[in-house]
C-alpha cells in the first residue's frame, strides 16, 4: 500500500486535478460518445503552433472523391510508393503497407489499396484520425495532456518503419514527430546531472531527424555517428530505433546505438518534461535505451557520442550455388564465420536464397592487409566447395571515409510499401558454434536475410549496461525471415501466410530458446515475447514504465505492461488495486 499511495500523490495527484481526469479502465477512439467534439479539437488548436493533421492512408490520393485528401495526385503515389523518405514526409503512411488496414473479427478488411479496382474505396483502415504535428516540446506536452484528459488512444510516430504496427491504431490519436529536425553539434559536450564529469564530441538530434540528416550532419563536422543503415536513410534516429536497442553496420566496432547514446529528453503521460542519462532518472535513461519505443513517453531528442571519422573498407561476397548440400554447408559455414568476423570488426547485411548467398561488409578504420587477413579463412573454405558446385566472386575495396560508402550503397533505393511480417532470432555464439547446420537449414527454407551488426564491441559492454535484452551481448548475427502479400489478399491467404511464419518461429526458436530476438524486426507472434524482447530485464522494465508513466497512457502491441491490455490495446484487462489508483 506503501509505495502505491506515494506514487498518487507524488506522481499523479497534481496533474491529475490540474487536466480534470476521470477514472476508466478503456480509452477512447473516433466513432465513440466520448470522442472530442469539433469545438473540444478547435480548443487544443489553439495549443499547439501548426494545424492539426488529419492523416489519411498513402494511397488516398488517388481516390478523387476522397474529401480527406482532394489532391488527387496518384502519379505521386505510384512512382514514390516504395521510397522510405516518400512515406516518411505523410503522417498516415506506414513503411509496411498492412499497418494502414484493419482487419475486422468477421475476416473482412478495411483498405486503401493502391490499385482503385480492388476495392473501389479508400478506406481509413488503422490511420489515426487527427493529431498533433509537433515541432516543440509544448506542442507534445499539449497533445499528451489532451490525450490524457479525454481517455484517447494515443499513437506516436515519426517514419513509420515499424513491423509490429506500433506507429497505428484504428481510431487513434497521433503525436506526429516527423518536423522536430534541430540537430546540434557539441564538440565538448557534458551531459546533465550533478555528477557530471566527463565531455564527448557529440551530436543532439531531435525526434525527427532521420539517419540520412544525422549522417550528413555528422561529416560536415568530419565526425561518424553509430545509426541504422536502409535504403535512402529514412529510418528515424532518435524513436524506436534508439528504444528498440539499435543495431548499425557500425556496430560491431562502436557498439550499439544504446551504447553511444549520452542523453535523451522526454515527455511523460503526466506532462512532465524530462532530460535523464547516467546522472539523473538514471533509471528511465537505463529503460529507454532497449526497453522499447512509445512506453514510458514521448522522446524529444538523444545526444549520441560521434567518433572520427575513419577510412572504411568494404568486402562484398557472393556465391551462386547448384548443389542443394553445397549451399547448406556454405550457410552453415558462414554462421560459424560470424564469430570471428565480427570480433574484427566486420559489420554488414547478406540474403539466402535456395541458390545464391551474398553479403556486404564494412570494416571501419582498418587497412586492406588486415581486411585481407581476416577474410583468408572464409576465403579458404569456400574455395574448397568451388570443385562441388559453386561459383564465387569477392571484392576488398576502400573508401576514404564510412559516410562515402553510405551515400554509394544506401544514399537511394527503395524497400518500403510492401505487406509484410518478419520475425528474428539473436543467434549467439554457441547457437553458431553447434547449432549451425540445422538453423541453415531453416534459413534455407525461408530466403533469409542476416545483419551482422553484434558481437565484437557489442559484446563487451555488460549485460546490464542497458535496458537492451541481454541476449545481444552474446550475439553474433540477427536472422530474419519474413512473409508478403498482395493489395487486397484475403484475410484467409494472409493466415496462410503468417501460419508459415509461425512455423518458421518455431523450428528457429526451437534451435535457440535462449538467444532472443529484435523487438523491432520481428512478429506479433513470438512465442515467448517478453524472454524475447527484453530477457531478465523484463520485471524492471516493467517498474520503471509504471513509475514514469503513471497514467498507462502509452500502450503499444508486445510492449511493456501491454499483457495487462486486452487485443486492440483499448481495455486494461486487470483489475487490480494499481487499476483503482491509476486515471485514465
Amino acid at each position: 500500500m506503501g509505495p502505491i499511495s506515494t506514487l498518487a500523490l507524488v506522481g499523479v495527484a497534481g496533474p491529475m486535478a490540474a487536466w480534470g481526469k476521470s477514472y476508466s479502465s478503456c480509452f477512447c477512439t473516433y466513432g465513440q460518445s466520448c470522442w472530442p467534439s469539433a469545438s473540444t479539437f478547435t480548443q487544443l488548436q489553439s495549443q499547439v503552433s501548426h494545424p492539426l493533421i488529419y492523416p489519411v492512408p498513402s494511397a488516398s490520393a488517388c481516390y478523387l472523391s476522397s474529401a480527406s485528401d482532394p489532391s488527387g495526385n496518384c502519379t505521386a503515389v505510384l512512382e514514390n510508393w516504395y521510397e522510405g523518405n516518400w512515406r516518411s514526409t505523410m503522417p498516415g503512411a506506414m513503411e509496411a503497407q498492412n499497418w494502414e488496414t484493419f482487419t475486422f473479427y468477421n475476416g473482412s478488411i478495411a483498405a486503401c489499396y493502391r490499385n482503385m479496382s480492388i476495392t473501389g474505396v479508400c478506406e481509413q483502415g488503422s490511420v489515426p484520425v487527427i493529431g498533433v504535428d509537433a515541432r516543440s516540446v509544448e506542442d507534445i506536452q499539449a497533445a499528451v495532456a489532451f490525450s490524457a484528459k479525454h481517455n484517447l488512444k494515443l499513437i506516436v510516430k515519426n517514419t513509420g518503419h515499424d513491423f509490429l504496427g506500433r506507429s497505428a491504431a484504428r481510431g487513434s490519436f497521433m503525436v506526429w514527430t516527423h518536423n522536430m529536425k534541430n540537430i546540434t553539434y557539441h564538440d565538448m559536450f557534458t551531459p546533465q546531472g550533478p555528477q557530471a564529469n566527463e565531455a564527448y564530441d557529440a551530436i543532439t538530434l531531435g525526434a525527427g531527424v532521420q539517419w540520412h540528416e544525422a549522417y550528413a550532419a555528422a561529416n560536415n563536422h568530419g565526425r561518424l555517428i553509430v545509426g541504422g543503415a536502409s535504403y535512402g536513410g529514412s529510418v528515424g534516429s532518435s524513436g524506436g530505433w534508439l528504444t528498440g536497442g539499435g543495431h548499425s553496420p557500425l556496430s560491431p566496432s562502436y557498439g550499439l546505438g544504446v551504447d553511444n547514446a549520452l542523453e535523451i529528453s522526454i515527455v511523460l503521460s503526466t506532462g512532465e518534461f524530462l532530460t535523464v542519462n547516467n546522472n539523473q532518472n538514471s533509471d528511465l535513461f537505463w529503460a529507454l535505451r532497449g526497453g522499447g519505443g512509445s512506453t514510458y513517453g514521448i522522446v524529444t531528442s538523444v545526444t549520441y557520442r560521434t567518433w572520427p571519422m575513419v577510412p572504411t573498407q568494404l568486402y562484398t561476397f557472393q556465391a551462386n550455388i547448384t548443389n542443394s548440400s553445397v549451399l547448406l554447408e556454405l550457410v552453415g559455414g558462414l554462421l560459424r564465420f560470424q564469430t570471428q568476423f565480427t570480433d574484427d570488426g566486420w559489420g554488414g547485411y547478406g540474403a539466402i536464397t535456395n541458390e545464391q548467398l551474398r553479403f556486404f561488409y564494412f570494416g571501419p578504420n582498418m587497412t586492406n592487409e588486415t581486411a585481407v587477413a581476416t577474410t583468408q579463412g572464409w576465403h579458404n573454405f569456400t574455395t574448397s566447395l568451388a570443385p562441388f558446385g559453386m561459383v564465387s566472386d569477392e571484392q576488398i575495396s576502400y573508401s576514404p571515409s564510412w559516410y562515402e560508402l553510405f551515400e554509394v550503397i544506401f544514399g537511394s533505393g527503395n524497400q518500403n510499401g510492401l505487406n509484410l511480417m518478419f520475425t528474428s532470432r539473436l543467434l549467439s555464439r554457441e547457437t553458431v558454434a553447434t547449432k549451425y547446420s540445422q538453423i541453415a537449414e531453416v534459413l534455407i527454407d525461408c530466403g533469409s536475410e542476416f545483419l551482422t551488426i553484434a558481437g565484437g564491441k557489442v559484446s563487451k559492454f555488460a549485460a546490464d549496461s542497458a535496458g537492451l535484452n541481454p541476449a545481444w551481448r552474446n550475439a553474433v548475427v540477427e536472422t530474419t525471415c519474413g512473409v508478403n502479400w498482395e493489395d487486397g489478399a484475403s484475410s484467409q491467404d494472409i493466415q496462410k501466410s503468417i501460419s508459415k511464419l509461425k512455423g518458421w518461429i518455431k523450428a528457429t526458436y526451437d534451435l535457440s530458446p535462449d538467444d532472443g530476438a529484435y523487438l523491432n524486426e520481428a512478429s506479433l507472434f513470438e512465442i515467448d515475447w517478453q524472454k524475447d524482447f527484453f530477457g531478465s530485464h523484463y520485471s524492471a522494465l516493467k517498474a520503471i514504465k509504471n513509475k514514469y508513466d503513471p497514467y498507462q497512457l502509452f500502450v503499444v502491441a508486445k510492449g511493456v505492461g501491454s499483457e495487462d491490455w486486452n487485443e486492440d490495446l483499448t481495455c486494461r484487462i486487470q483489475t487490480d488495486l494499481f487499476d483503482m489508483m491509476t486515471p485514465r
